[in-house]
């Protein structure tokens, strides 16, 4: 069997109006939780949102 890679998907979601972005990220090199400023497109404007995990 094939070895299972690095990356796992992840979603950024902000928590005040639920809006959310799908990414990856590389499991070995990044342990902590992603925060990243995104645009937000119900508040339309940037601000950060947090790593939640896909259901």
């Amino acid at each position: 069997m094939a070895k299972k890679g690095n990356r796992i998907l992840i979603r950024l979601r902000n928590k005040e109006t639920g809006a959310f972005y799908t990414t990856s990220k590389n499991r070995i090199n990044s342990k902590e939780k992603l925060k990243l400023k995104k645009f937000d497109p119900k508040l339309k404007k940037h601000i950060v949102f947090d790593e939640d995990k896909v259901k």
